[in-house]
């Protein structure tokens, strides 16, 4: 039973420090939002940090409305592909790990 235990720790804290290096990772990751056929794109980070905000000239002459749409578009695409990015990466950290009572629900 000792050595289970010891085993778990062992697991739970090299899962720790694996995740630690995918936050880190993921910090750094770019993903692409885009609407509008590519027109507005969004880099953002898995962080959600927006990096780059690029608008094609032609969308400057349509109405504003449209514009700030299309904008808000963007960034949720970009929000959503950064979300199923970390969810990827880490849940592949947890895969083969069998402790008990440990539920990572990402």
């Amino acid at each position: 039973m000792k050595n289970q235990l010891g085993n778990m720790m062992k697991q739970a804290q090299a899962m720790q420090e694996n995740m630690k290096a995918a936050q880190a990772e993921l910090a750094n990751m770019e993903v692409i939002g885009q609407s509008g056929a590519g027109m507005v794109e969004v880099v953002m980070t898995c962080r959600h940090d927006v990096r780059k905000v690029t608008i094609d000239p032609a969308l400057m002459q349509d109405d504003k409305e449209v514009l700030e749409d299309l904008i808000a578009a963007a960034i949720n695409d970009a929000v959503r592909k950064a979300e199923k990015t970390a969810e990827e990466k880490m849940s592949g950290l947890t895969a083969g790990l069998n402790i008990p009572g440990l539920n990572l629900g990402l």
